[in-house]
């Protein structure tokens, strides 16, 4: 079983600390505020206060067992940065950091921080690209260029099999998963035919899509 680590219990870090408690893992999440830390406790979590600027405190955590650590403290930047500098001098296998801008992803990358998240930039990506084209339902981003799409079956491909398309060389696009009726069906088999009813789970860069839809 993983275990994770998570510093700071903003609304962000809440979120967090919900959906790693619906999954088969150990966390421990910390925050220097008790009120914060007494709210999570009813997600079934391990919570401590303490401040993690302090290298000690995080010492005392035992860092190198974590599978993961997750940096998603407030509005503090410079916080960030020194939880996440002492987290990698303690030995961090991983450090994930929350971060609101581009110039903030710099810094955490050259003190060592291994992920990047931008939960209000990709929340407002994934909306836009949504709300924009009916044809795509949900996006969840891989890297910069790269996203898997839920979309619907395109018209020219009803009737059709996978292999009669051509997909990946075609429309540089590879499908992971179908959806259809409710049951979904990863990895297709290269004779599955399209139906207008399916919706499609699919690896493509932001150009390839926007061509398809």
């Amino acid at each position: 079983m993983k275990s994770f680590l998570m510093i700071g219990l903003g609304n962000f870090g809440f979120l967090l600390a919900e959906a790693f408690s619906r999954q088969k893992c150990e966390l421990l999440v910390v925050d220097q505020d008790e009120a914060a830390v007494s709210r999570v406790l009813p997600l079934g979590v391990s919570a401590r206060i303490g401040d993690c600027t302090d290298k000690e405190t995080l010492r005392s955590f035992d860092i190198p067992a974590f599978d993961a650590c997750f940096v998603s403290v407030g509005s503090n930047f410079q916080t960030s940065l020194i939880i996440t500098d002492h987290l990698k001098e303690l030995g961090a296998r991983c450090v994930y950091c929350k971060a609101g801008e581009e110039v903030q992803a710099k810094f955490l990358r050259t003190i060592g921080a291994d992920h990047i998240i931008y939960p209000e930039k990709q929340t407002a990506e994934n909306l836009a690209v949504s709300a924009s084209n009916d044809s795509i339902f949900d996006c969840i981003p891989l890297t910069e260029d790269y996203k898997i799409y839920e979309i619907t079956a395109p018209a020219a491909w009803i009737g059709k099999s996978i292999v009669e398309l051509n997909v990946r060389a075609t429309y540089n696009i590879s499908i992971l998963a179908t959806r259809r009726g409710g049951v979904v069906a990863p990895l297709p088999p290269v004779s599955y035919r399209f139906n207008e009813t399916d919706h499609l789970m699919v690896l493509s860069s932001t150009e390839s899509i926007r061509r398809l839809t």
